[in-house]
């Protein structure tokens, strides 16, 4: 084990919370873009400052649960890995990033972003609710009653 179980499922409750929250941000941005509260090279500019950070947090994120030897975790979050690397590199070299201000209009990706982002805040509206749900697990692990004889419950801890 790399970190105890408690902590493993504390720091990716952490991870999705940020995760959650930064695509909220993401959300809101391309929706002012939307109604043009803001221009695409700054709403470009915003978002593709994020891009990085979202997928090594969690790449980061699948690190831990692989050393810590939580296969159906890191099993449920490789697939997400796997699409943000391909998203990082399926972008064309002269474009200036995932979100490049040429395209978002040009090419209609706007609704594409905003689609993506709904099913990325699903995605991770779930996983946080199942790394709860392991986390809760993690701490109740054992006889937390301590009973120590014949129907007997001591509840001093």
């Amino acid at each position: 084990m790399f970190l105890p179980e408690t902590a493993t499922f504390c720091i990716t409750l952490l991870v999705y919370g940020a995760i959650l929250l930064l695509l909220i941000y993401y959300v809101l941005t391309l929706a002012d873009l939307e109604c043009d509260y803001l221009n695409a090279q700054e709403c470009c500019r915003r978002l593709n400052f994020w891009v990085i950070p979202k997928f090594g947090s969690h790449a980061l994120l699948c690190v831990l649960l692989l050393l810590g030897g939580h296969w159906v975790m890191f099993l449920l979050n490789l697939p997400m890995v796997i699409w943000l690397f391909y998203e990082l590199h399926r972008q064309r070299r002269d474009s200036l990033g995932v979100y490049d201000p040429v395209d978002i209009h040009s090419r209609g990706l706007l609704k594409v972003h905003l689609r993506n982002c709904m099913i990325y805040l699903g995605y991770y509206f779930v996983m946080f609710f199942v790394g709860l749900y392991c986390l809760i697990s993690s701490l109740i692990k054992g006889d937390p009653i301590k009973r120590y004889e014949d129907d007997e419950i001591v509840t001093d801890f």
